[in-house]
């Protein structure tokens, strides 16, 4: 078997393999990628007036994720390569769903291959840090932090690998109902960090 193929079998099994990475064309070879489009995030742009607007021209593709899952177990880690596409919703950059690890005292570390983009991080006490991402960059998401990538490029992908400890799983709830603290939006041509006004300190929710 070559380095240019993986299957289910390898990716469960406890034995060492080898997978690649074409960074040329943004995939992993031989692993069928997730696509997430837009009405996944239904409720999570702000300007929900722009946001009918694009779907009822279509549901376009905001990103895609190549996954090397890995059984669900203390010591194993996944990893993977996201590709999330340039556009806006009203003033908003395309992003992506964004979570906490349904095991909270979990990190994650990002290393950015192509584009330019910020992690928005947040904790559930609402600590809040933004972080660029441009080709090189590595982003370490340290345990308890909830996260997600926008792509703040006009034409270009935002490309980057990741791993986490395969048992960490995503809750996406706390996300779905509020956001995050802080959205990435479009202000005289360039990204700034705004307050988000859904988003409602612990105390209030």
């Amino acid at each position: 078997m070559t380095t240019q193929q993986i299957t289910t079998q390898q990716m469960t099994t406890q034995q060492p393999f080898t997978f690649f990475l074409n960074q040329f064309e943004a995939r992993i070879e031989g692993v069928e990628p997730l696509v997430r489009r837009l009405s996944s995030l239904r409720g999570q742009f702000l300007d929900q007036s722009a946001f009918d607007a694009i779907l009822a021209q279509g549901d376009p593709m905001l990103y895609k994720v190549y996954a090397v899952d890995r059984p669900g177990v203390d010591g194993e880690l996944s990893s993977g390569l996201t590709i999330l596409h340039p556009g806006k919703v009203g003033d908003e950059y395309f992003m992506t769903k964004g979570h906490f690890h349904a095991v909270l005292e979990t990190g994650e570390v990002y290393y950015c291959l192509g584009g330019r983009g910020m992690m928005v991080m947040e904790t559930p006490e609402g600590d809040w840090h933004v972080a660029e991402m441009t080709p090189g960059a590595v982003v370490y998401v340290p345990p308890r932090w909830a996260h997600r990538s926008v792509n703040v490029s006009i034409a270009e992908d935002l490309v980057f690998f990741w791993v986490y400890p395969a048992n960490a799983g995503h809750d996406y709830g706390a996300i779905e109902r509020q956001g995050f603290r802080k959205l990435i939006v479009a202000q005289e041509g360039a990204p700034a960090i705004v307050d988000n006004p859904r988003w409602l300190p612990p105390a209030q929710r």
